[in-house]
């Protein structure tokens, strides 16, 4: 039968079929059929409980289906007009840094978002990054979400341990079950170090706490070239084989397909985005074209005490600051003058500034990609787009002569310009992890003094924003001076979408949330209007501060946050307080405090009751104590570990930690016929880290041969190396004994095959605290990047080609160096014991 022919039967066979049946063949019945299903049928919920109830069965059902009539519950949707929502945060940037608030550095998309929409310039953050997000995505204060401190240095403390608990749901968590689309790119930081491997728990990842979608990293920071990146919670790898891949523009080419495949499958779904960027945290890695085009505008050779004058005029022309604002002092007890330094320095110094402004400019202009795709999706006019620059301040972990190698300075070691120089050539490359010296720092936070980790000033905690939303803001270019804080933007997305705060969410009753929305700001008619923020404390380190109607009380920092903690402290209550009002003085540049003890007293009292109500409490200004300190992970308490199976990406937190301490692995291999090459097991990578593995056999080194190298945070290798090993199975031994308790203290490690010694060397020094935070713990391969370098270095993953029986690590007890304070002994001590308690 021909093909033509049976269709026609089919179609004939068909409509005697719909006509013994009653239905007509311009399927009118048919429609009537489904409409009475309303399989379409929408609703916007009250949201008091979330997600909500589901509703009752509105259909009929009889013996048969011919007499029952179907039903669909009807799908959530947000309230008529709710606006699409992109929150864009970048990081460590300071207030004076970008063109939009009077910077050098060329934002043209943050300059687009406050041309068509409004500049907010006392906008604040926490000091610090991760505790700002923590308050972003909650519309809680940093303490009362447990993000009092990053989670690295978490302690076991309501307001200190970072476990942000199912009674503070998210923004993304209350939009996805009022029916928005919801995602989030970039940077994460909010989960617990403990919970941030492939074993979960995943609760606290972006896709627990209300995102169903994550593409990013879930540390501080991370590499641009070779991240430690996910796609919701599986590792993945994109920039093997691809030598130009940066993930600044890989995470906009991702949050543009998502816009683009959520606009055409489900057209008219609003959406929230959460799009954070590494940018600028260290390291510092724009691509070579950003840090050419940057290098052209000369924009740092008159050094960093002009470039504060620049930006101040800059500043008073666009208006983003009082005509009466004064420049804070330059700090000369801390920082050198720019004609005090050699030629040298001044040639180092402004290759970092310019790395630096090609990170931003760069991280802007796919910023920017990301907005235009909005507006070619034909979404930008009823899309909320908010644009925080900085989650802090400028950053100060640079160290005062900058670093080619950010995990070098976090450990304790600065390097003279002079010794950075061999770096200069490719400084921004994936052969750096740069930081630029804190001088740059302070002069990106102008008119302010201070930095990122400093809460008690502005330099740690004024951010330029800018907010668009063309369907309602009218006012386009207009400036806003009201007093607001990070705390202020949830309540501020809730109000432009006609959602209120649920009463419970997943059945757990919620904290109030502690922000005031902004959106009272938008009509221009309050455009002066007083703020409805009338009170906020600022904590960090013990850094604090106080704001009340206009005055501020705050703190005179101890000790510079470069210096890591490794200063002689006060006690916590013993602080010099300084006094502003800021309503004459927007820079906080005129100390009232001898003048106005009174009012002083009046805002100290009122940061103790803040204090205790928000979480604060116990105030602590510990750092390198607190890195050191145990906490509740899968490894707590235990020095013994096994492993029988290859494994890759696990976290620092859930790995065995080497660090200030003895230690012996030991690896069961067997060595098949031909030998064998390849990663037995790593942690770290190029920029600090160790690996126990099989040669190559490249540069006439010989392969299969036994070796254990340890980098010294890039400056120097050390290697142990045995002869080839022969097919059969072998037990390697590599044993290190720690020489004394000082921070970073050297050794002896001892390398031996089949109960033969076969390699003995010496080290001067070890890394104390950490190794490269954004590499992981892998077994049987290597992940991110080599440990080894030049003729020892090897090709990704690495694989081990032989098969490994077991894996031992036996650590000996944790060192604490002879000359800590008793203080930070004790503190160590407290810490050690509370978290081995909640770990039992």
């Amino acid at each position: 039968m021909k093909r033509s022919s049976l269709i026609v039967l089919v179609l004939a066979c068909g409509l005697a079929l719909f006509a013994a049946v009653g239905l007509t063949v311009d399927g009118s019945s048919i429609a009537q059929q489904i409409t009475g299903t309303q399989p379409n049928v929408t609703i916007t919920i009250e949201g008091s409980q979330l997600p909500a109830p589901p509703p009752k069965f509105g259909g009929v059902i009889k013996e048969t289906a011919a007499d029952s009539k179907p039903w669909w519950p009807p799908r959530v949707v947000p309230p008529k007009g709710a606006p699409n929502v992109l929150l864009i945060i970048t990081d460590d940037v300071g207030f004076g840094a970008p063109s939009t608030f009077g910077g050098v550095i060329p934002t043209p998309a943050l300059d687009r978002i406050a041309d068509n929409g409004l500049r907010y310039t006392q906008f604040h953050s926490t000091a610090l990054c991760s505790p700002t997000r923590a308050a972003l995505i909650t519309g809680r204060n940093h303490h009362s979400v447990g993000f009092g401190q990053v989670s690295e240095t978490s302690t076991g403390f309501p307001g200190y341990d970072s476990v942000i608990t199912p009674a503070t749901g998210t923004i993304g968590a209350i939009l996805k079950d009022n029916g928005y689309a919801t995602a989030w790119f970039g940077k994460e930081h909010n989960t617990p170090t403990w919970e941030a491997s492939a074993a979960g728990p995943f609760d606290r990842w972006p896709v627990g706490m209300g995102f169903e979608y994550f593409y990013g990293f879930v540390g501080g920071d991370t590499s641009q070239w070779q991240p430690n990146l996910f796609r919701n919670t599986t590792a993945i790898y994109p920039y093997v084989g691809n030598s130009d891949w940066n993930l600044t523009t890989a995470m906009a080419d991702d949050a543009i397909r998502y816009i683009n495949e959520l606009n055409q499958v489900a057209p008219g779904k609003p959406f929230l985005i959460k799009y954070a960027p590494g940018g600028t945290h260290a390291p510092h890695h724009p691509t070579k074209e950003w840090i050419e085009k940057i290098g052209k505008l000369n924009l740092f050779d008159k050094g960093w005490n002009a470039l504060r004058e620049q930006i101040l005029a800059n500043q008073k022309r666009l208006g983003v600051i009082p005509a009466n604002t004064k420049l804070t002092p330059w700090p000369k007890d801390l920082l050198s003058d720019w004609d005090s330094l050699g030629e040298i320095e001044k040639k180092l110094f402004i290759k970092q500034a310019e790395v630096y402004a090609a990170y931003l400019a760069y991280t802007d202009h796919e910023i920017g990609r990301v907005i235009q795709s909005v507006e070619d999706a034909g979404l930008l006019d009823n899309t909320l787009i908010i644009y925080i620059s900085g989650d802090n301040g400028s950053s100060a972990e640079g160290s005062l002569t900058g670093t080619p190698n950010e995990v070098a300075m976090l450990n304790g070691v600065d390097l003279p310009a002079k010794d950075q120089l061999p770096w200069y050539p490719f400084w921004g490359s994936d052969q750096t992890y740069p930081h630029m010296a804190v001088a740059w720092t302070w002069a990106f936070d102008a008119p302010f003094q201070w930095t990122k980790q400093v809460a008690s000033h502005f330099g740690g905690t004024r951010q330029g924003m800018a907010i668009s939303w063309p369907k309602v803001i009218k006012d386009k270019g207009g400036i806003r001076t009201q007093f607001h804080h990070v705390i202020d933007v949830v309540p501020t997305i809730l109000e432009a979408a006609g959602i209120k705060q649920p009463k419970t969410l997943n059945g757990i009753p919620q904290k109030p949330i502690e922000g005031v929305s902004m959106m009272y700001t938008f009509d221009k008619k309050n455009a002066n209007a007083p703020s409805k923020r009338k009170t906020q404390y600022f904590e960090m380190f013990a850094n604090r501060a106080i704001y009340s109607d206009g005055w501020v009380a705050a703190t005179t920092p101890p000790a510079p946050p470069w210096l890591m903690g490794k200063a002689k402290m006060p006690g916590v209550l013993d602080y010099k307080w300084e006094l502003y009002d800021i309503r004459n003085d927007f820079s906080q540049a005129n100390d009232l405090a001898a003048k106005n003890p009174a009012k002083l007293a009046e805002l100290q009292k009122l940061f103790m009751a803040e204090a205790k109500k928000y979480q604060v409490l116990p105030l602590d200004n510990a750092v390198l104590t607190r890195l050191l300190a145990p906490r509740p992970n899968p490894m707590a308490g235990k020095t013994e570990f096994a492993y029988t199976a290859p494994v890759s990406g696990v976290p620092h937190g859930a790995a065995p930690s080497i660090n200030q301490r003895s230690y012996s692995i030991t690896a069961d291999v067997t060595i098949p016929e031909g030998g064998a090459e390849g990663m037995i097991v790593t942690q770290g990578g190029r920029f600090g880290g160790w690996g126990f593995y099989l040669t190559t056999g490249v540069a006439g080194i010989g392969k299969g041969k036994p070796v254990f190298l340890y980098n010294l945070l890039n400056f120097k290798r050390t290697l142990w190396v045995g002869d080839e090993l022969k097919p059969g199975r072998h037990t390697l031994v590599f044993d290190f004994k720690q020489d004394g308790s000082n921070f970073g203290a050297g050794g002896t490690g001892v390398l031996s095959v089949d109960g033969k010694e076969v390699d003995k060397k010496s080290m001067e020094h070890t890394v104390p605290f950490i190794f490269q935070w954004d590499e992981t713990f892998d077994i049987g391969n290597d992940t991110g990047t080599p440990v080894a370098f030049l003729e020892h270095e090897y090709s990704l993953p690495f694989r081990f080609t032989g098969k490994l029986n077991k894996l031992t690590f036996n650590l000996g007890p944790k060192q604490m160096p002879t000359h800590a304070t008793a203080d930070e002994l004790r503190h160590a001590e407290m810490l050690a014991q509370r978290n081995n308690r909640a770990s039992e």
